[in-house]
């Protein structure tokens, strides 16, 4: 993982890259480059996430290169963000969470994803070793300080429903927005938190240095259906819907290379995934990274498509907390498709 202070000039060097796009809206000079063949800007809730890796991995292949499509890849430190930078018509993709774009239909916002990268959301709830007597179980969340990447991120949504699932309401514990890598590992050690949903490497991390324990693993399907009750589509690119109906062309190149990465990553080893990425990716070392890698695999799909029983279960996860969303009828044929992904080379 990044050092804070890495993440924080890359944080500021995507707030500044989105800066000179401000109001643009979906009519923005950054749409009219997109349509012309230039730059398709894409957010990403954290670049050197592994739940996020086929990013960066894609450009890293040449893939984007060879479809004919310039992709630049930004980052925030977690989705809700990245979220606010695709409504704003800033960029025209987000690689973050499916459950997104429920929210944003809630809101009165249309955008589906139109590769769905995982099939489970590859997040784990940890505690701290301070706080191991203390948590057992998501029963043990009230009176906590719980750390998210981001309040309203999908850390958040997925801390709620724990919490809630396990009878506990969500005004009875503290979310703290950390982000991820070293911020939350220092939130961890300093105990400002008592415990987290983080993903890796920053798991590793924080058992490699013994810092804390698994409470609940969402980073395998079988986890994923363990802990939320079936198949919980996650990383995905998602878009809005008007944009990627008037750029069928360009979406589909996209939605080629990121299927091919796709079977990239099933045909190689961790440790040759991770020779493929960024060196300062693996701050715990290149074995750790490795390893990391290897515990996230599971979570990815092979081919983009959309999981058939996931957007239920999504629907559901949300509906448990989310008072938007409780009472609200959502289409959810209208948050994905299938359509450029059927269509890959």
């Amino acid at each position: 993982m990044r050092k804070s202070a890495k993440i924080t000039v890359v944080s500021v060097a995507a707030t500044l890259a989105l800066t000179s796009l401000t109001a643009c809206g979906s009519n923005s000079s950054a749409a009219d480059d997109a349509k012309s063949g230039g730059k398709v800007k894409i957010m990403v809730g954290g670049l050197d996430k592994v739940i996020y890796l086929p990013a960066m991995l894609t450009q890293r292949l040449g893939y984007f290169k060879e479809e004919g499509v310039d992709v630049q890849l930004l980052t925030e430190p977690a989705g809700v963000q990245a979220t606010t930078s695709l409504v704003s018509g800033d960029v025209q993709g987000v690689v973050g969470f499916y459950d997104h774009t429920l929210d944003l239909q809630a809101k009165g916002k249309q955008a589906e994803s139109v590769v769905q990268l995982s099939h489970a959301p590859g997040e784990v709830e940890v505690v701290s070793k301070q706080a191991e007597g203390d948590i057992a179980s998501p029963k043990d969340f009230k009176g906590k300080k719980l750390g998210v990447t981001g309040l309203g991120s999908s850390t958040d949504f997925l801390t709620k429903y724990l919490a809630v699932h396990n009878g506990v309401q969500t005004k009875e514990f503290t979310p703290v927005a950390v982000g991820a890598g070293q911020t939350f590992i220092s939130a961890l050690k300093k105990g400002s938190i008592q415990g987290g949903m983080t993903t890796e490497p920053t798991v590793s991390q924080v058992l490699d240095k013994k810092l804390g324990k698994v409470l609940v693993d969402m980073r395998t399907p079988e986890g994923s259906r363990k802990a939320l009750g079936g198949t919980y589509p996650s990383s995905s690119l998602y878009m809005q819907t008007e944009w990627a109906n008037s750029h069928k062309e360009t979406v589909q190149k996209l939605a080629n290379a990121f299927v091919k990465t796709l079977k990239w990553m099933s045909e190689h080893t961790p440790e040759e995934i991770a020779a493929k990425m960024p060196a300062d990716y693996a701050q715990g070392g290149k074995k750790l990274y490795a390893q990391s890698i290897k515990n996230t695999l599971p979570m990815f799909t092979t081919d983009g498509v959309m999981p058939a029983d996931g957007p239920k279960t999504v629907e559901r996860v949300l509906k448990s907390f989310n008072p938007n969303l409780k009472n609200r009828t959502i289409d959810l044929k209208k948050t994905y498709t299938t359509e450029f992904v059927k269509n890959a080379k």
